[in-house]
């Protein structure tokens, strides 16, 4: 099966939560994950594909967890060359920056040449008590669709 980064920002705990969740469904079909409360752009190199869960702060930021990869992988992170990733994001739709650190770290994915199968998830704490709910049939879409072996 595959090996499958989990990249996570989380403030409050709800990303780490949804991440963990996640983990263990993809542990569960048999991936592999390479998972750290603080990813490292090596997390990455040999994976075949990554997904990143992530809340916002502030206006639109990343969380402080994650803001070292980001900014690691903007500057020195080669080319993903199509290699598939997934964006999962948390947020509050009353303020303008509305899952501002997807949005970020889908730009930076696409920026490296990697591959979206699917549109990024973005879940309205709003609206949504619990993440999981959709994330998860999402997760089943996006694995589906990128049909990693």
């Amino acid at each position: 099966m595959a090996q499958i980064a989990l990249i996570m920002g989380s403030v409050y705990g709800a990303a780490q939560t949804l991440a963990d969740t996640i983990q263990q469904v993809l542990h569960d079909k048999g991936h592999t994950t390479i998972y750290n409360a603080s990813a490292l752009v090596s997390d990455v190199h040999d994976v075949d594909a990554c997904l990143i869960i992530t809340s916002t702060t502030g206006q639109g930021d990343l969380p402080s967890n994650l803001e070292g990869f980001y900014f690691g992988a903007r500057d020195t992170m080669p080319l993903q060359n199509q290699k598939p990733f997934g964006v999962i994001a948390l947020g509050d739709s009353s303020y303008q920056t509305f899952c501002g650190a997807g949005e970020k770290m889908e730009e930076l994915f696409y920026e490296l040449q990697g591959m979206a199968p699917v549109p990024m998830l973005k879940i309205d704490a709003c609206e949504t008590l619990e993440p999981e709910s959709l994330a998860l049939p999402w997760l089943e879409n996006w694995l589906a669709t990128v049909n990693l072996k």
